[in-house]
């Protein structure tokens, strides 16, 4: 399986297991609803911080060898999670009678959806970027790049004086 459909199926998981013990946790102490919803909301973010920041650590740690386009692996594995996970939740709602869901299915496969992927892709990759530069922070990237500014060059030994346009009148002066 591609890295996608692993995350993709994985953060799907996660969701719809979240949403069935927030249902089953309100069944229970319905006067806690509040704040059951905000603990799982932050348990399904933590889950996409923490597998975005392992993927960024990864690609930081394998460094320019590593082509792998995350931003575009965590889109598709959160579009499979929202379209996955509204469906998954619609499903136990009808079949088990348990009030993972009070929306239709139109609504879990569009609108629910959409708010699953951002609550998957927005921390997914951002914990990437910060991943992969918390990996790659203390790697020597070889020798730097130039000062567009001139004065900081002239005070450079270093520094070829044939790439500036006024080297030959200054070396006169």
């Amino acid at each position: 399986m591609t890295g996608w459909v692993v995350r993709g199926v994985g953060m799907t998981l996660v969701h719809v297991v979240a949403r069935v013990v927030l249902a089953l946790a309100v069944a229970a102490a319905p006067t806690r609803g509040s704040m059951l919803q905000i603990l799982t909301l932050v348990a399904v973010l933590l889950v996409a911080l923490v597998w975005g920041a392992l993927d960024g650590i990864a690609a930081g740690r394998r460094g320019d060898e590593d082509a792998t386009d995350h931003t575009m692996v965590w889109l598709k594995a959160s579009l499979v999670a929202g379209v996955a996970a509204g469906f998954l939740s619609w499903l136990f709602t009808a079949i088990a009678n348990l009030a993972v869901s009070a929306n239709s299915l139109i609504f879990e496969i569009t609108a629910g959806a959409a708010f699953t992927v951002l609550l998957v892709f927005v921390p997914a990759t951002v914990s990437v970027a910060i991943g992969r530069w918390w990996a790659r922070r203390g790697v020597n990237d070889g020798p730097r790049t130039r000062s567009a500014d001139p004065d900081q060059r002239r005070a450079d030994p270093d520094s070829s004086a044939d790439t500036e346009v006024f080297a030959p009148a200054r070396d006169r002066s």
